[in-house]
């Protein structure tokens, strides 16, 4: 008997204050959806993410509107973390790429997730989704990635 093939690379945009991500990246970890672990879930090692963030900071209303990271997930599974005060939100660990911030106004024409609706923010609003590997080179690209790190697998 074959072996199967191997699982397809995938692609993945999370929904964060600017600066959640900034502490997540300092630390190496993606924390999604107020720290639930099912939709980390559905993101494993080698797979692409980027982080999108609305505001600066969590419930602020300042519309910072731009991709603020972007990395690929590290081997491992997803753990909880004991935040103090009985938070125990769940991660992943990842290796983010050097990034700088890009406003994602410039980049939705260019973008398939955001011409498939129009409403381009309602995607966002589940916290984690899948996007393409255009999306993903479009954006990495933007935010000055180099297409093959932004593909490159981590194992």
């Amino acid at each position: 008997m074959s072996e199967p093939p191997p699982c397809p690379r995938r692609h993945w945009i999370a929904v964060a204050s600017a600066e959640h991500v900034r502490l997540g990246r300092r630390q190496g970890f993606m924390q999604v959806c107020h720290g639930k672990a099912a939709p980390l879930r559905r993101v494993q090692p080698g797979d692409g993410i980027l982080y999108y963030s609305p505001s600066e900071a969590f419930g602020a209303k300042d519309r910072l509107q731009a991709f603020t990271a972007a990395g690929i997930v590290a081997a491992g599974g997803v753990y909880p973390f004991d935040m103090g005060g009985g938070f125990r939100p769940y991660r992943r660990d990842v290796n983010w790429h050097d990034t700088h911030d890009v406003p994602i106004r410039g980049l939705l024409p260019l973008l398939d997730f955001a011409r498939a609706t129009r409403n381009w923010g309602a995607s966002l609003r589940f916290g984690l989704f899948e996007i393409g590997d255009a999306d993903m080179a479009t954006v990495c690209a933007a935010m000055g990635v180099g297409v093959e790190a932004a593909v490159q697998v981590q194992t």
